[in-house]
This record gives structure tokens, C-alpha cells and sequence, in this order.
């Protein structure tokens, strides 16, 4: 049961997927029409998941459930990883692979490979004050204080 983002609880589980490169327009309203579709029947042991997503920086796709409703299980999660797979193949994009990092370099939204984000690290073009994404977060609550940060305030610190 697809909700508005703003109706779910902070403590409401959510995924990340940053795709390796920028999404047109025209693909973003794509994408969009195909997660209302697919949130409207996202269900878990047959009880819907009440549920929604935000799109973001033409660039990021963010799931989340409501879990004091129903808990997301392991088939429904298989299920919305299928969907992501789906977009991976329709618009050839990379959207799982968790070994690259998206950050910001002033107004512009860059997105590397972890081994050449730490050679950047190394060259000192980007520093601990680099805005960057940290993934890695797992409610509402933490994507909204710590998802866009400062890479000394996330897992990325370890690379300085």
C-alpha cells in the first residue's frame, strides 16, 4: 500500500540505491510510474506493506516501510530487489553495487568507485568536510540527519 513519505514514521526501514550515473527526466517519471505500481501491491505473506519512496538529485532511489505496520520479510525484499534489478536492465544502470561512493563536489553530485574515491582522498580533492552519502543508514530518522554529510561524520572517515 504505497503512502506519502511524510506519513510514515521516522522509525520506518528504509534502502538506498544511488545509480551510477544521472537519470533523465523523462526516466524519472518512468521510474517514478513504476514504484507506485510496484508499492501498491508490495506485500509481505500476503499483508501489504505500507509504504513509499522519494526520489532524489535525479540520482537516488530511496524504499520505505512502515514497519509497525508489517514488517518487510524475506521474500518482500527479494521482491523489491527484483524491482530494482528490473530498472538496472531497462535503463542500463548499476544500482546495487555498494562498492561506489556519491558525493558532492560543490553544486555537482559525483559518483566514483571506492578505490578512486580514496585516490581523491590521497590527492586531497576531497576532504573530511566533502559532503558525501552515506547509504548505509537504515530508518527515516537517520536519512534525514545523516544521510547528506560531512565525510568525517560517516564510514567514509576511515579514508581520511
Amino acid at each position: 500500500m504505497y503512502v506519502p513519505f511524510e506519513s510514515l514514521p521516522t522509525d520506518s526501514r528504509i534502502w538506498i540505491y544511488q545509480s551510477n550515473r544521472k537519470f533523465s527526466d523523462e526516466e524519472m517519471n518512468e521510474i517514478e510510474t513504476a514504484l507506485q505500481a510496484f508499492l501498491v501491491n508490495w506485500s509481505a505473506h500476503g499483508t501489504s506493506l505500507e509504504s513509499s519512496y522519494q526520489l532524489r538529485y535525479n540520482r537516488f532511489i530511496i524504499l520505505a516501510v512502515n514497519q509497525e505496520v508489517q514488517n518487510a520479510t524475506g521474500c518482500s525484499i527479494d521482491a523489491s530487489v527484483e524491482f530494482i534489478q528490473s530498472l538496472e536492465a531497462k535503463y542500463n544502470v548499476d544500482l546495487l553495487d555498494k562498492m561506489n561512493v556519491t558525493f558532492k563536489l560543490g553544486e555537482h553530485i559525483a559518483h566514483k568507485q571506492l578505490i578512486d574515491f580514496k585516490k581523491m582522498v590521497k590527492d586531497k580533492a576531497v576532504t573530511e568536510n566533502t559532503i558525501v552519502f552515506n547509504n548505509l543508514i537504515n530508518n527515516i530518522e537517520e536519512f534525514n540527519e545523516s544521510w547528506e554529510v560531512p565525510a568525517v561524520d560517516s564510514w567514509h572517515s576511515r579514508f581520511f
